[in-house]
């Protein structure tokens, strides 16, 4: 492995983890109806687990509404089950031919949890840069160690991921606040 693999390989797992980030963020409610709720969502349906979206077309026609329309409308009992058994706290209504999802107004208290759990989930994205960065910088040490790479050359290394770690844990703190202040305005 070269110093340019080491580097590209520690940006690209940097990038999976705020990628992992930015989708747990989007699962988070903010008092606004927003399809990526519902994401999350699972429904047994022709024998096994299937995400809600392969079954359904999901929308947000209003700010406090998701509508959901089954593909298949015989499905419609399944789609409930699977929303009420979730952890979204959400009532379904159906009318047959669609489920409706109402968000109700967060509470303060509702919505102090959200951001503590969006602080969590920032935090485990940050955990795994620096773990990149320690698997990265490993890599270099060894690369030393087996006469590949000068000592100078690992410590550029090492400053080039110490670089990526900063960039990424940057960009999980942008996403997190972002994320907080629409759960603290909606």
């Amino acid at each position: 492995m070269s110093a340019e693999e080491i580097l590209l390989d520690a940006e690209e797992r940097m990038k999976k983890a705020i990628h992992i980030l930015r989708h747990s963020l989007t699962g988070i409610r903010t008092g606004r109806a927003n399809p990526g709720l519902v994401d999350s969502v699972r429904v047994d349906v022709y024998g096994s687990p299937t995400p809600l979206k392969q079954i359904a077309s999901v929308g947000a026609p209003e700010p406090t509404q998701i509508v959901i329309r089954p593909y298949d409308p015989s499905t419609i009992k399944d789609i409930e089950k699977a929303i009420i058994a979730s952890d979204l706290g959400l009532t379904p209504q159906n009318d047959g031919r669609v489920v409706r999802l109402n968000i109700p107004a967060l509470s303060t208290e509702v919505r102090k949890k959200m951001v503590a759990r969006i602080k969590d989930l920032t935090e485990e994205a940050k955990v795994s840069v620096r773990n990149v960065r320690r698997d990265a910088n490993k890599a270099a040490d060894q690369l030393q160690k087996d006469k590949s790479m000068t000592e100078d050359e690992c410590d550029s290394v090492k400053e080039a991921v110490q670089e990526l770690t900063k960039k990424f844990e940057a960009l999980a703190t942008e996403q997190a606040k972002s994320r907080e202040q629409e759960v603290m305005d909606n």
